[in-house]
């Protein structure tokens, strides 16, 4: 008698973007170039900011819309970068390593569907910062520290992190898309990606921000 075969079930990560975060924390800052040192090296601001033939180009400042991402793996392993960690690169103004080159994108999109505003973290470091009740935190950046994220953890960028923001400072106000997506080339395999970008509308002025409706879907 033959027997039916079962499906082989993978063990593999499941990244979740919290997008009730994102729509509770997002708000405009300006901030003086002087205070974007750090921000310039890894390539977070928009490509006018890197214009120095501009008079008074020290003495501006970009205007950023900044958010929390909470990542959380709903999956069956761990999430861990696909670089081995003799690949991983320092960052010497951030002190810590960066483990994948690009880990999201963060968009502002408009009515016809083209990308306006260049937003993205190149390089994420990994780690469990919350984790459900017994469950122990496994990875941590500090000193050269494992990088991943476990499954039933979350990884959370605060809105107050550097490059953890959109630079808007060249799009004039007013109601655009706004699109948050990790692991954007699906690089580290999933059981799914269907939860991997947040796809929210955004409604600011020069002051504040709205984002509301955010749903989640694929990057």
């Amino acid at each position: 008698m033959n027997l039916p075969r079962r499906p082989v079930l993978r063990a593999l990560p499941d990244l979740v973007i919290d997008e009730k975060e994102i729509e509770r924390t997002s708000y405009i800052d300006n901030i003086p170039m002087a205070n974007l040192q750090c921000a310039l090296e890894e390539n977070c601001l928009s490509s006018t900011a890197y214009d120095r033939t501009r008079p008074g180009w020290q003495f501006s400042q970009r205007r950023v819309l900044r958010f929390t991402a909470r990542i959380g793996n709903f999956g069956t392993t761990d999430f861990r970068p696909f670089l081995p960690k003799q690949s991983w690169q320092w960052h010497a103004c951030h002190l810590h390593y960066h483990s994948m080159e690009v880990f999201a994108h963060f968009d502002i999109i408009d009515s016809r569907g083209t990308k306006v505003a260049e937003g993205h973290k190149a390089s994420f470091c990994l780690e469990d910062n919350e984790c459900h009740v017994n469950i122990p935190k496994k990875y941590a950046c500090a000193n050269y520290g494992d990088q991943g994220i476990s499954v039933g953890c979350v990884d959370t960028y605060h809105h107050n992190i550097d490059c953890q923001w959109v630079d808007i400072t060249d799009l004039r106000p007013g109601t655009y898309y706004f699109k948050v997506s990790v692991n954007p080339e699906l690089k580290v395999s999933e059981l799914s990606y269907d939860n991997n970008a947040a796809t929210c509308i955004v409604h600011f002025d020069y002051v504040s921000a709205q984002v509301y409706n955010c749903t989640l879907g694929r990057p």
